[in-house]
C-alpha cells in the first residue's frame, strides 16, 4: 500500500499542528509548507481539505494562522488515511485493458483484504499518537526552524 503524496502532507501537517498548538504565534500555511519541505500551493490545498474536514482552524490576517482542533487531535489516522485516499481499488483490473483474469481472479480481493488490514492497524492511532516522544520534540525542532535536536 502506498499513500498519495497528498494524504502524506496532510498526515505531517497535522502532526506539526499538534506540537505547536501550544505556541502563541500558531504557524502559517507558508511556514508550515517550508517546514515540511513542500511547495506552498501544495500545502495550501492540504490545509484547505483538512479545514474543510474540520481537523484544522485556518485564521487569515494579523495574529491569524492555523491551529488543530479537538477533532484533529482525536481523529483516527486509519478513518483519515480512508477519507483522503478515497474509494478506489489497490491494482486496476478493468481499465482501458481489462485483465483477462478479473472474472476468476482471486488476487483482487486478497489485496482489498490486505488493505483493509493496513487501515485497520492504523484506526487505533490519533494525531496525539504520532507526537509522542521522540517525534514531538523533533517536529517542534523543525517548526522553529531550529536544527533538530541531537
Amino acid at each position: 500500500m502506498r499513500l498519495t503524496r497528498f494524504t502524506d502532507v496532510a498526515l505531517r501537517v497535522l502532526m506539526l499542528l499538534a506540537v505547536t498548538a501550544e505556541s502563541e504565534d500558531p504557524p502559517t500555511t507558508r511556514e508550515v509548507a517550508a517546514a515540511m519541505q513542500v511547495p506552498y500551493t501544495h500545502a495550501a490545498k492540504v490545509v484547505a481539505r483538512l479545514q474543510h474536514l474540520g481537523l484544522v482552524d485556518a485564521r487569515r490576517g494579523r495574529g491569524g494562522g492555523l491551529s488543530l482542533t479537538a477533532a484533529g487531535r482525536s481523529a483516527s489516522i486509519g478513518a483519515l488515511v480512508r477519507e483522503l485516499e478515497g474509494p478506489g481499488e489497490v491494482v486496476e483490473c478493468e481499465g482501458s485493458t481489462p485483465c483477462p483474469l478479473r472474472s476468476a481472479c482471486r488476487l483482487r480481493s486478497a489485496l482489498r483484504r490486505a488493505e483493509e488490514a493496513f487501515h485497520a492497524s492504523l484506526d487505533p492511532l490519533t494525531v496525539s499518537d504520532l507526537t509522542s516522544s521522540p517525534t514531538g520534540p523533533l517536529l517542534l525542532g523543525i517548526s522553529r526552524g531550529r536544527p533538530a535536536p541531537g
